[in-house]
Protein backbone atom coordinates (compact mmCIF):
# COMPACT_ATOMS: atom_id res chain seq x y z
CA UNK A 1 0.00 0.00 0.00
CA UNK A 2 1.65 3.47 -1.21
CA UNK A 3 0.20 7.02 -0.21
CA UNK A 4 0.36 9.06 -3.71
CA UNK A 5 0.60 13.11 -2.94
CA UNK A 6 -0.81 15.26 -5.86
CA UNK A 7 -0.41 18.91 -6.16
CA UNK A 8 -1.40 21.09 -9.15
CA UNK A 9 -2.63 24.65 -10.49
CA UNK A 10 -6.49 23.09 -10.51
CA UNK A 11 -8.74 20.85 -9.56
CA UNK A 12 -8.81 19.53 -13.31
CA UNK A 13 -5.69 18.84 -13.61
CA UNK A 14 -5.71 16.65 -10.13
CA UNK A 15 -8.51 14.42 -11.45
CA UNK A 16 -6.83 14.19 -15.02
CA UNK A 17 -3.92 13.09 -13.38
CA UNK A 18 -5.85 10.36 -10.89
CA UNK A 19 -7.39 9.18 -14.06
CA UNK A 20 -3.85 8.86 -15.76
CA UNK A 21 -2.60 7.36 -12.77
CA UNK A 22 -5.53 5.00 -12.59
CA UNK A 23 -5.79 4.22 -16.37
CA UNK A 24 -1.88 4.19 -17.33
CA UNK A 25 -0.37 3.31 -14.52
CA UNK A 26 -2.70 0.43 -13.59
CA UNK A 27 -2.59 1.27 -10.42
CA UNK A 28 -5.73 0.68 -7.95
CA UNK A 29 -7.32 3.66 -5.41
CA UNK A 30 -8.43 2.36 -2.45
CA UNK A 31 -9.29 5.38 -1.00
CA UNK A 32 -10.98 8.21 -2.37
CA UNK A 33 -9.34 11.05 -3.26
CA UNK A 34 -9.00 13.57 -0.21
CA UNK A 35 -8.25 17.73 -0.49
CA UNK A 36 -5.10 18.54 1.48
CA UNK A 37 -4.12 21.77 2.11
CA UNK A 38 -1.47 23.32 -1.12
CA UNK A 39 0.96 25.18 1.88
CA UNK A 40 1.20 22.11 3.31
CA UNK A 41 1.83 19.60 0.05
CA UNK A 42 4.19 21.89 -0.79
CA UNK A 43 6.20 21.92 2.75
CA UNK A 44 6.15 18.04 2.62
CA UNK A 45 7.30 17.61 -1.04
CA UNK A 46 10.19 20.46 -0.46
CA UNK A 47 11.13 17.96 2.80
CA UNK A 48 11.10 14.98 0.31
CA UNK A 49 12.90 16.47 -2.38
CA UNK A 50 15.47 18.49 0.07
CA UNK A 51 15.08 22.03 -1.81
CA UNK A 52 12.58 24.75 -2.93
CA UNK A 53 10.30 24.58 -5.09
CA UNK A 54 10.13 26.37 -8.60
CA UNK A 55 6.69 26.92 -7.92
CA UNK A 56 4.08 26.65 -5.52
CA UNK A 57 0.63 24.76 -5.94
CA UNK A 58 -3.05 26.16 -5.93
CA UNK A 59 -4.55 22.72 -4.56
CA UNK A 60 -3.97 19.07 -3.83
CA UNK A 61 -4.82 15.34 -3.31
CA UNK A 62 -3.98 12.62 -1.32
CA UNK A 63 -4.87 8.55 -1.59
CA UNK A 64 -3.53 5.21 -1.18
CA UNK A 65 -3.31 2.74 -3.71
CA UNK A 66 -2.97 -1.21 -3.35
CA UNK A 67 0.52 -1.63 -5.40
CA UNK A 68 3.20 -1.38 -2.76
CA UNK A 69 5.82 1.91 -2.50
CA UNK A 70 8.26 0.24 -5.43
CA UNK A 71 6.10 -0.77 -8.03
CA UNK A 72 4.10 2.77 -7.89
CA UNK A 73 7.07 4.95 -8.08
CA UNK A 74 7.85 2.60 -11.32
CA UNK A 75 4.70 2.74 -12.79
CA UNK A 76 4.29 6.70 -12.17
CA UNK A 77 7.59 6.73 -14.10
CA UNK A 78 6.29 6.03 -17.26
CA UNK A 79 3.37 7.98 -17.75
CA UNK A 80 3.46 11.49 -17.77
CA UNK A 81 0.34 12.80 -15.79
CA UNK A 82 -0.79 17.00 -15.64
CA UNK A 83 0.29 17.60 -12.35
CA UNK A 84 3.14 16.99 -9.66
CA UNK A 85 2.90 13.49 -8.52
CA UNK A 86 4.76 12.10 -5.20
CA UNK A 87 4.84 8.94 -3.55
CA UNK A 88 5.16 9.24 0.00
CA UNK A 89 6.91 6.67 1.96
CA UNK A 90 6.88 5.93 5.67
CA UNK A 91 10.51 7.27 6.25
CA UNK A 92 9.17 10.66 5.87
CA UNK A 93 8.56 12.85 8.82
CA UNK A 94 5.58 14.17 7.70
CA UNK A 95 4.08 11.14 6.48
CA UNK A 96 1.85 10.04 9.55
CA UNK A 97 0.73 13.93 9.99
CA UNK A 98 -0.47 13.44 6.07
CA UNK A 99 -2.35 10.32 7.05
CA UNK A 100 -3.80 11.87 10.01
CA UNK A 101 -4.87 14.78 7.63
CA UNK A 102 -6.49 12.42 5.64
CA UNK A 103 -8.74 10.80 8.12
CA UNK A 104 -10.30 14.20 8.92
CA UNK A 105 -10.29 15.64 5.01
CA UNK A 106 -13.26 15.62 2.45
CA UNK A 107 -13.13 13.90 -0.60
CA UNK A 108 -12.44 15.55 -3.84
CA UNK A 109 -15.48 16.40 -5.58
CA UNK A 110 -16.07 15.86 -9.14
CA UNK A 111 -13.98 12.29 -9.00
CA UNK A 112 -15.64 9.28 -9.82
CA UNK A 113 -13.30 5.85 -9.81
CA UNK A 114 -12.75 4.67 -13.89
CA UNK A 115 -12.48 1.08 -13.20
CA UNK A 116 -16.09 -0.21 -12.55
CA UNK A 117 -17.50 -2.74 -9.89
CA UNK A 118 -19.23 -5.38 -10.62
CA UNK A 119 -20.73 -8.93 -9.06
CA UNK A 120 -20.51 -10.82 -13.14
CA UNK A 121 -23.11 -10.84 -15.90
CA UNK A 122 -26.63 -11.34 -15.10
CA UNK A 123 -28.33 -14.47 -16.40
CA UNK A 124 -31.95 -13.25 -16.90
CA UNK A 125 -32.91 -16.89 -18.41
CA UNK A 126 -34.75 -17.19 -14.52
CA UNK A 127 -37.65 -15.46 -14.20
CA UNK A 128 -38.39 -13.22 -11.29
CA UNK A 129 -34.44 -13.97 -9.99
CA UNK A 130 -31.07 -12.49 -10.77
CA UNK A 131 -28.39 -14.77 -10.33
CA UNK A 132 -24.80 -13.38 -11.04
CA UNK A 133 -22.58 -15.62 -13.04
CA UNK A 134 -19.04 -15.51 -11.97
CA UNK A 135 -16.69 -14.56 -14.23
CA UNK A 136 -12.82 -14.19 -13.04
CA UNK A 137 -11.88 -12.45 -16.06
CA UNK A 138 -14.60 -9.75 -16.18
CA UNK A 139 -13.55 -9.28 -11.69
CA UNK A 140 -10.08 -10.05 -12.31
CA UNK A 141 -9.33 -6.21 -11.43
CA UNK A 142 -11.36 -6.99 -8.10
CA UNK A 143 -9.72 -7.99 -4.64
Amino acid sequence: MALILIRGENKSKLINAIFDIERHGNLTLITNPKIISAKFADSLVEQILNSKLKTNSNVATAFFVKEDITSSILKIKKIHPPAHVVVVSEDYKSYRELEEKLTIAQDLKGFKPSKIYNAGKIDYSIKGKKRYIKNDKLNSYMD
